[in-house]
């Protein structure tokens, strides 16, 4: 016997509708179909508005205008010194001597001369080197001076993606590291990085990974080439072992604007001299060129702060100076070197050798004349040496850690023996 509970409920019977009612639900369902398409269609195109605002965010990288951008300095050097040098090792110390000297004195150029012009360049053996111009052929002189400073300037953990084993490389070990502000250790918390785009799947697609010599690669908006050298910043306050770090490419003298950093030098190579000229990577050229040959005006008689510039030129000579170079040059019209600059000095006026080697000569005039030389923009003064490598962190603070370590290790050797020595002793004076 069944229940209360559990007796079945009465149906209700359904109510008929109209014509009027059934047409008015049918378009109420249509609306909403409609607009579902439309929700649907709005959101497809959000997202692919979105996708071209990335990816034109990372191609066009941010510039500087050019009246708010710091005063650079470029120095012109002949390719012809590494030829006085008689062997492969001193060929590689003096191109390390010449990349020091632009590191110190922040140079943000270094452009390599030829200074034996093209008409030799039909017999003698020729190289070719990359640079930021492009692939270069030059005499050999010249691409493998390019090769070493490009090779110098590069940060240690991108060395390997960049510089593949080359005989112009072999004696690399033999020089003095450039130690330079942007060579970053794994544990410098500083905002900008250089790094090299690499071949890493990603999830979303117009976006990359790039090595920028942390634990984890950092990933990056934009479809870029893998191998690509870009300078990336990093988020305020990362954890540096994160592994879902997110950067943004941006231009390479961003570092320095914002900052006031050194962020390293340019190679250029020029075949001739008058190429130094009129291939400049700066827009208008150089505003101010300065010439250096014994011959020149004295340095002394130059007034400080005279020499105002936006983007300066220093021309250094070979073993014979710049004549030969003007000799050599097919371009150049002129019968007196000193007409191509605005200023031609002596930055060394009272020497007692007979011969100024070049590489000397940087480092010497790249002195004398940093009182004279005047920014027109000076670069923000660098405050932030807490968040890059300082002298400790070079191999110095490692060297004492080992000693310290190997003295300990010697001691606790000595003390073990000495206690086997004593318990030795004890055990054989059973027998006295």
């Amino acid at each position: 016997m069944k229940t209360f509970s559990e007796k079945k409920a009465p149906s209700v019977p359904h109510k008929k509708l109209s014509a009027k009612e059934r047409f008015e639900r049918k378009e109420l369902s249509k609306k909403k179909r409609q607009n579902r398409l439309l929700e649907r269609v709005k959101r497809e195109f959000e997202q692919v508005e979105r996708e071209k605002a990335e990816a034109s965010a990372v191609i066009s990288v941010p510039t500087i205008a050019e009246g708010e951008a710091a005063s650079t300095l470029s120095i012109a050097v002949p390719g012809s010194i590494l030829d006085n040098a008689q062997s492969q090792e001193l060929r590689t110390y003096l191109a390390g001597q010449i990349a020091r000297a632009a590191c110190i004195f922040q140079v943000d150029e270094i452009i390599v001369f030829d200074d034996r012009g093209c008409i030799n360049q039909a017999t003698d053996k020729m190289g070719t080197v990359d640079t930021a111009q492009g692939s270069t052929s030059a005499r050999r002189c010249c691409v493998q001076l390019a090769r070493i400073l490009q090779y110098l300037e590069c940060p240690q953990y991108l060395r390997k993606f960049f510089f593949p084993m080359h005989n112009d490389l072999k004696y690399c070990g033999l020089i003095s590291p450039l130690d330079s502000q942007h060579h970053l250790r794994q544990a410098s918390e500083f905002e900008f990085r250089e790094g090299v785009v690499t071949n890493k799947p990603t999830k979303k697609e117009r976006s990359a990974f790039v090595n920028v010599g942390l634990l984890n690669d950092v990933l990056v908006d934009g479809q870029l080439e893998p191998g690509l050298r870009v300078t990336v910043k990093m988020p305020s306050g990362v954890d540096l072992k994160s592994k879902k770090i997110r950067g943004k490419v941006v231009s390479p003298t961003l570092p320095r604007q914002e900052t006031g950093i050194y962020w390293g030098y340019n190679v250029r190579i020029a075949n001739s001299l008058s190429e130094v000229f009129t291939k400049s990577s700066y827009k208008g050229g150089y505003d101010l060129t300065v010439g250096t040959s014994d011959t020149g005006r004295n340095v002394r008689e130059i007034e400080p702060n005279s020499l105002k510039f936006q983007h300066a030129l220093v021309v250094f000579g070979g073993v014979l100076g710049l004549e030969p170079a003007l000799e050599n040059d097919v371009k150049l019209n002129v019968d007196n070197v000193e007409l191509l600059f605005d200023h031609y000095v002596n930055t060394v006026p009272r020497q007692g050798s007979r011969t100024v080697r070049t590489e000397e000569a940087i480092l010497i005039s790249l002195a004398a004349l940093g009182e004279k030389l005047e920014p027109t923009n000076h670069p923000k003064e660098f405050k932030h040496f807490d968040a890059i490598p300082q002298s400790q962190d070079t191999g110095i603070q490692q060297y004492a850690f080992n000693e310290k370590k190997k003295s300990k290790k010697h001691s606790k050797e000595v003390s073990e023996t000495s206690i086997e020595a004593a318990s030795t002793s004890d055990d054989m004076s059973r027998f006295d």
